[in-house]
């Protein structure tokens, strides 16, 4: 929903706000991008104070750091790329609303003290800042034919759990330290991180599968060093992980490995039907063996989908003194593999572990605000006369047409007041179904509203709703017409308002005001099938604005607009008229519909 999120926007950017921030081309980098690299103590401190994630964002981004073995290879020790990467995290962590970074194994070369050492130091500039991060080993740091009971390493000395523990999204380690996972918040939920050896024991299955029993709510981040081979492929430890973990828990729904390249992707439905999205990503062939590249996995919840975009801001950061052949083809990728989109609805995907809660039904008295004239909502079939809820005595009464008649469902918008809604079953030709009118000599059918006005309804069309005999059916309109309003603008047989659906499905709310004789119109855009809808008119007295989902539609006339024409005759729920007989009427479900005497403000619609 457009009004869902109240958190400040100028306190915390959101991620992705600064995507293109870059300026790719080379001439164009220029001092800012060198200084990536090249960040002066000062600067550098600046810089890192600012590493704050907005846990509430619904967009965040998760740094990847894959296997940066040869920047540490015995003499060959050059930690600069990994630095500019680290520091790259820090200067841009508020834009991006960086929550957290993952390396997945193969720091070094050798495994070597010496080696561990110096990525270790590099590493210390997210430490002095409490930034958030997960090491796991690779072949490459222990001994490649052991598992994580191995025992004593240089690794464990430089990245064992001691270095983690005033770490605030630490979680805890196996006993034998080289497993770990953290937390972290961020879109209003926690998110566990769980980095797991280069080969898991016996115990170290254990552990994990403990770690996601004692969090069985959380989505889980899986990274190792090994899992997928090539597109499509698991590599056979790869498989093992799969059958012995990822495969039951359906928490996770993210699993991350480096070890093999070129990068290549895999999915693979879970036991319990849902997609496991199994990325590879390592690029230490590639030039200055990989130059420390991130990925950078964008979360997008309310977008549903993760953007994935893979660079090298060591190599950004020399731009400004000229770059090379290779650099310039390897600051930022571009193939499928590494700059793509995934699609997850994250709410379903997780319903199944970490349900949202239904929102329960509101009080019929917190929904009558000051200036309420009608409100009508339907939390049980329909069995003669529907009351007024807001007491004003704007009664319904149902009207069936060619033997039609009111079903009744349960289901309703997810912030609905009411649970539950009418099913309207209106067909064109031959005209079929029901609908509801008010009751004769009812308030609202005088009702001018000079002073400004508000009408809010929630519908859901079906799958076989059909534009040839559906469309145009009106969810909440006025009877009488121009003409015998004494307005023959336009065409004088339309009825005096109406709130309908168009044969493509776009709501239109077209009515006579008091002081024009034409009809003014706003249109919203096509709204899918299948889907809950909330649809609010508000009148100031001065100009009509049309809000879907409580974002205002871009076809709002500007053009002055006081009251509704009325010629005394009834509002129908469910029916549209044309020349003061029934023409249409509408097919689909009709939620709770409220009508005030002013303009609400978006905050007192019923979505709130």
């Amino acid at each position: 929903m457009c009004t869902s999120h109240d958190h400040d926007l100028g306190e915390a950017p959101q991620a992705g706000a600064g995507r293109r921030g870059f300026l790719r081309a080379t001439a164009l980098l220029g001092a800012t991008a060198a200084a990536v690299t090249a960040l002066p103590a000062a600067t550098a401190q600046a810089a890192a104070s600012s590493w704050r994630p907005d846990p509430r964002s619904r967009r965040f981004t998760l740094a990847v750091m894959p296997d940066t073995q040869y920047l540490f290879d015995g003499p060959s020790i050059d930690k600069a790329p990994v630095e500019a990467s680290l520091r790259y995290l820090l200067e841009h962590g508020r834009e991006e609303n960086i929550v957290f970074l993952s390396h997945l194994g193969d720091l070094t070369q050798n495994g070597a003290k010496e080696e561990f050492a110096a990525i270790g130091e590099a590493f210390r500039l997210l430490d002095r800042r409490g930034v958030g991060y997960s090491v796991l080993a690779g072949n490459h740091d222990v001994k490649s034919s052991t598992t994580d009971q191995r025992g004593s390493t240089p690794y464990l000395d430089a990245f064992g759990p001691r270095r983690f523990e005033e770490q605030r999204t630490f979680g805890g380690a196996s006993p034998d330290g080289y497993n770990s996972f953290h937390r972290f918040e961020a879109g209003g939920r926690e998110w566990l991180v769980l980095a797991l050896d280069w080969r898991l024991s016996p115990q170290g299955y254990a552990w994990a599968k403990g770690v996601l029993a004692k969090h069985p709510k959380t989505p889980v981040i899986l990274t190792t060093h090994e899992l997928v081979v090539e597109d499509d492929t698991l590599s056979d430890y790869g498989q093992q992980l799969w059958d012995q973990l990822i495969e039951d828990h359906d928490q996770i729904f993210l699993a991350l490995g480096g070890h093999y390249w070129p990068a290549a992707r895999a999915t693979r439905k879970n036991a319990a039907g849902h997609d496991v999205h199994l990325h590879l990503t390592n690029y230490q062939n590639r030039y200055f063996g990989g130059a420390a590249m991130i990925r950078l996995y964008r979360f997008d919840l309310d977008r549903g989908v993760i953007d994935v975009e893979t660079l090298s801001p060591w190599i950004l950061g020399r731009a400004a003194k000229g770059l090379n052949e290779l650099e310039r083809q390897e600051m930022e990728l571009s193939g499928d593999a590494d700059r793509f989109s995934v699609e997850i609805d994250f709410q379903k995907r997780f319903s199944g572990f970490a349900p949202v809660p239904a929102r329960p039904a509101r009080p019929v008295s917190t929904m009558l605000l000051p200036g309420t004239v009608a409100y009508w909502r339907f939390e049980k079939p329909v069995d003669g006369r529907v009351r007024d809820l807001s007491g004003r005595g704007n009664d319904l009464s149902p009207v069936t047409v060619g033997g039609g008649a009111l079903g009744w469902s349960a289901d309703h918008h997810p912030d609905q007041p009411g649970h539950g809604s009418l099913e309207f079953q209106g067909f064109k030709s031959p005209l079929k179904g029901a609908y509801l009118r008010t009751v004769d000599g009812a308030p609202l059918n005088a009702a001018t509203f000079g002073d400004g006005y508000t009408i809010e309804a929630f519908y859901r069309l079906p799958a076989d709703w059909d534009p040839d005999h559906n469309a145009w059916s009106g969810l909440v309109s006025r009877t009488g017409t121009g003409g015998a309003a004494g307005k023959t603008a336009d065409d004088p047989d339309e009825p005096l308002a109406t709130l309908s659906l168009s044969n493509d499905r776009e709501p239109q709310w077209a009515m006579r005001p008091l002081d024009q004789q034409g009809i003014a119109t706003n249109w919203g855009q096509e709204t899918p099938l299948e889907t809950w809808w909330h649809l609010a008119v508000v009148n100031d007295g001065r100009h009509t604005t049309l809000y879907v989902e409580g974002c205002p539609v871009l076809r709002n006339p500007k053009a002055p607009s006081v009251g509704i024409t009325s010629v005394g005759g009834p509002w129908l729920l469910g029916g549209y008229t044309y020349a003061d007989k029934i023409d249409q009427i509408f097919h689909g479900r009709l939620g709770d519909v409220r009508i005030a005497a002013r303009a609400l403000p978006v905050s007192s619609f019923m979505t709130h």
